[in-house]
């Protein structure tokens, strides 16, 4: 089984509101007894093969003190990852860079890791660090934005300021998508807007996918996806991760297991099996009844056969999906250097 995102723990912003880039000791996560919601052990407890690590940075100023600080924070968080294998987890964990290296890590009974972005703001107007980003720490996907808009798209969430900046993607946004495609990095449209997400599918030549989102018509959130929008995922051969969010499965907040299953159904209904997924925001904000944290991982699929989804099915949104996603973006980058 496959989460795909999981925040690691990190202070979020300095005292004059700049993103925090002071590292945070991972010590906890080899932890059965942690406040953290995902440790080895509790993946290990839970059966959770493989989960991907995000380096979150909240969204701050778009002058240059809040982008030196964004990026200071996101190759802070990105070093922290690639530390904690060898000092706290040895032989217990891997931090994987390709499908292939996933599957290989979970057969040896290890628990894969790999590392992703959230949110495009520490790139400022500097495309080319994605592929520093690909190459030094293995990054797998970026959402383009977070909470508030940035440089390169707008935000299904603004916290202050304008509705749009851009009216969608802006046109470093667009560069920065063929940057991530040609450097096999995932376009992550959670946290994006309606436009942004729907233009961020024309753009890009690799499907794009939503890592920790929910069904807008169950429940309607500025931070789920409409029909039109699930429809625009399967087009593109993309995937939406139902995330165990609660806010995101009923309004009002008070999501369950139950609730969480219903949005996996209604996406197999509506775009079919082949274009969901599960992640839980672990340490993010994630959790919920039947879900609390990844020792808890193996209720999953035992809620998915009770909702009459056979084993192959349940094996794809398990984890298959995203298995094939990662895979078509790896085949992206072959093809650019051929």
């Amino acid at each position: 089984m496959i989460d795909t995102h999981i925040d690691i723990p990190w202070e979020e912003k300095t005292a004059d509101g700049l993103p925090d880039w002071r590292k945070r000791d991972q010590a906890d996560i080899a932890m059965r007894e942690a406040e953290r919601r995902f440790t080895i052990p509790k993946a290990e407890a839970g059966g959770l093969g493989a989960a991907c690590l995000a380096a979150y940075t909240p969204q701050a100023s778009l002058d240059n003190a809040g982008h030196d600080a964004a990026w200071r924070r996101a190759r802070a968080m990105l070093e922290a990852m690639q530390e904690m294998v060898p000092l706290h987890v040895p032989g217990r964990a891997v931090l994987c860079r390709t499908a292939q290296e996933v599957r290989q890590t979970a057969e040896a009974g290890k628990v894969a890791l790999v590392p992703v972005m959230e949110n495009g703001y520490p790139l400022a107007d500097d495309p080319s660090r994605i592929g520093h980003l690909a190459r030094r720490y293995g990054v797998r996907y970026m959402t383009l934005t977070h909470n508030g808009h940035n440089l390169l798209a707008d935000s299904a969430v603004v916290r202050q300021g304008r509705e749009e900046a851009h009216g969608g993607l802006s046109a470093l946004g667009r560069e920065v998508i063929g940057e991530m495609n040609r450097h096999g990095v995932l376009v992550d449209v959670s946290h994006a807007s309606r436009r942004t997400m729907m233009q961020a599918v024309e753009v890009s030549t690799v499907p794009v996918f939503a890592s920790h989102s929910c069904v807008r018509a169950l429940c309607d959130h500025p931070r789920n996806l409409d029909d039109g929008q699930l429809d625009a995922l399967k087009a593109s051969g993309g995937l939406i991760q139902i995330t165990a969010m609660a806010p995101f499965l009923r309004r009002g907040g008070g999501g369950t297991l139950a609730d969480f299953v219903e949005h996996v159904l209604y996406v197999t209904r509506r775009i079919g099996v082949e274009h969901v997924g599960i992640s839980s925001d672990f340490d993010g904000g994630g959790g919920i009844e039947g879900w609390q944290d990844a020792s808890e991982t193996h209720h999953l699929p035992v809620a998915l056969e009770r909702a009459g989804l056979d084993g192959a099915e349940i094996r794809a949104i398990c984890g298959g999906n995203m298995l094939r996603l990662m895979e078509s973006a790896e085949k992206e980058i072959f093809e650019s250097q051929t």
